[in-house]
């Protein structure tokens, strides 16, 4: 338990820094039985993602970035309707029991969902949120070996079942020395963050069961009555989920990713991870195999949670507000599991020093890798990670991050921007708060403030050629509209879509958008210029957003264009991550050559 008069963030920066060290220790070594986990599965929507996910797993593992002697699997979603991360748990199930007949039932498994297309952070949609670089770590830390960290203590003190979790968060969490968090009780186990009742209308919210304990804890092992998902503040209150610290003091608790708790005298437990113990997930595995096909999108937290402890009721199972499609079997099949999994206990474990960081959109991406002094700290981000470039000053606050790129001495880069597997040259200029991923840049540039610019290599009938997405990152890219004549409503770098079709010279036409032609947005629209080389590709983009910029003449129609829907079906992942490792060489090589000149 944390002395009285230390900081609950010292302690979790000191613990996350043991769980770093651990991992590191044990990348490219194989591991003792038990040490680590048997299995470590991640999901993927379709058959490109797949290959996506085996090539770069396989990269790793040639490259020791990985612990060796586990098992690295990728199950796909079957084709056709999208099934949710519900439906690709059960899929996994399946795939396990196809793979290892019987003897997963003795097996500790991760699996990590992480089969979306990254609408919100396109930098990740290529090749994958899991796979999305931090600036830390030699190699270069991706959110996989984040994940493998920060669940170091897991496996040894779990029974065999499941860990599932998600792509694009963090949890960090201090307990005492001699403690440790235990996954052994039967049903499902889910760990809990004190949280701001404005965080818990976005999240899981735990409704625990009374408990006696007065004296403040870090690690608590509570028992759940049932699970509210994303609930208004109104039912929390309802529900009795609201808690008040009273005689314990407030500031033993971690400040929240968003919200200081010391500012609110109320707060929530909310949910990240949850375990199932291997007859739970045999249960479900049985329920998915009678079913057949499945043709609605199941939620893993809002579908398997709700159903769970002695006060969870079946109402939640016709709510439908939180759902992005409703399909007409969506009711009948959460009913079922409901049924299915009723009576079935949810333990929690409660981290009272804990911090959950979501980094799955533009702005928080930017903000936590640029500004968040918090994270800065718990993780030891670097503003430069295995990079070449000139020093850039650090301003208060924030500031710009460089994420394995070679950047020219005379290339400036603004800060709170993030620059990852790029090359820029000695003229290009980086305006504030921008992504740029992937990109080569040789001659002179300037690239707006809030711009978000994203090169992918693509395979068109044999031929490699590239294309660069190229947004305002504040840019809503899923949001969409069902008819030609209401695409004014989008939005293009803060400009009218239909004003950015004119100004590029393209005609309103079905033709302008990719794929279903009742569901029109900037995700399907045919805008982005294919071409022969990186650098024309990035050049060619940044034009685009200039004459938006500037309301100035750039006629797309001499190019093929294609949209980013289909940019990820062209996808070539090789030659990108080909593309990356020539970066690492050069960067390897170069600080090779400093170290011999300074010995």
């Amino acid at each position: 338990m944390a002395a009285a008069n230390s900081s609950p963030g010292v302690f979790l920066r000191e613990a996350t820094q043991r769980k770093l060290r651990r991992f590191s220790e044990l990348r490219g070594k194989p591991v003792a039985a038990g040490e680590f986990w048997d299995i470590v599965a991640i999901t993927a929507a379709d058959e490109k993602q797949e290959l996506a996910y085996k090539l770069q797993l396989s990269e790793k593992l040639k490259k020791k970035e990985l612990p060796l002697g586990v098992q690295y699997h990728v199950f796909v979603d079957p084709a056709g309707a999208k099934i949710g991360n519900g439906g690709s748990t059960l899929c996994a199930l399946r795939c396990l029991e196809k793979l290892y007949g019987d003897k997963w039932n003795s097996f500790t498994i991760l699996l990590i969902h992480s089969g979306g297309y990254s609408q919100r952070l396109p930098n990740a949609s290529a090749l994958g949120k899991i796979f999305t670089a931090l600036p830390f770590g030699n190699p270069i830390y991706q959110m996989l070996e984040l994940k493998l960290a920060m669940y170091i203590d897991f496996p040894s003190h779990m029974n065999p079942g499941i860990l599932v979790t998600c792509a694009d968060d963090i949890e960090l969490y201090s307990i005492g020395k001699s403690e440790f968090i235990r996954f052994d009780k039967p049903g499902f186990t889910a760990l809990a963050h004190p949280s701001s009742l404005t965080v818990g209308t976005t999240h899981g919210v735990f409704v625990l069961e009374p408990f006696n304990c007065l004296e403040y804890r870090d690690l608590e092992y509570r028992c759940c009555h049932r699970f509210l998902h994303k609930p208004s503040i109104e039912k929390m209150h309802q529900f009795d989920a609201v808690c008040r610290p009273g005689n314990v003091s407030q500031q033993n608790f971690a400040e929240s990713d968003t919200t200081s708790l010391k500012l609110d005298p109320e707060y929530v437990y909310t949910d990240s991870l949850f375990y199932m113990d291997h007859k739970s997930a045999k249960k479900l595995l049985a329920f998915y195999e009678s079913i057949g096909t499945l043709n609605c999108e199941i939620d893993a937290y809002g579908d398997f949670l709700q159903a769970l402890g002695p006060g969870a009721t079946v109402e939640y199972t016709r709510n439908t507000s939180h759902v992005t499609k409703e399909e007409s079997e969506l009711v009948d099949m959460r009913q079922r599991i409901f049924h299915l999994l009723k009576g079935t206990s949810l333990n929690v474990v409660v981290l009272n020093n804990s911090k959950f960081y979501h980094i799955g959109t533009t702005e928080e991406y930017l903000f936590h890798l640029t500004s968040d002094s918090s994270l800065k700290s718990e993780l030891g981000l670097q503003s430069v990670a295995f990079s070449i470039l000139p020093a850039i000053p650090e301003c208060s606050g924030n500031t710009s991050c460089i994420i394995q790129s070679i950047l020219d001495s005379r290339c400036s880069v603004s800060p709170g921007s993030v620059v990852e597997y790029s090359r820029l040259g000695p003229n290009v200029s980086v305006g504030e708060n921008c992504i740029i991923s992937g990109a080569y840049v040789i001659t002179t540039a300037v690239v707006p403030a809030y711009s978000f610019m994203c090169s992918l290599s693509l395979k068109m009938n044999g031929h490699l050629k590239y294309s660069t997405m190229a947004f305002g990152v504040q840019d809503k890219l899923k949001k969409n509209v069902k008819i030609l004549s209401n695409i004014k409503s989008l939005q293009f770098f803060g400009v009218c879509f239909l004003s950015c079709l004119d100004i590029w010279n393209l005609k309103v036409t079905e033709e302008l958008f990719s794929g279903d032609k009742t569901c029109l947005s900037l995700w399907n629209a045919r805008i982005f210029p294919v071409c022969c080389s990186l650098s024309d590709s990035v050049t060619t983009s940044l034009k685009m957003l200039h004459a938006v910029q500037n309301k100035s003449m750039f006629s797309l129609s001499n190019y093929t264009l294609l949209s980013v829907e289909e940019m990820l079906v062209y996808k070539d992942v090789e030659d990108m991550i080909t593309y990356r490792e020539q970066i690492f060489l050069e960067i390897t090589l170069n600080r090779k050559q400093s170290d011999l000149e300074t010995s």
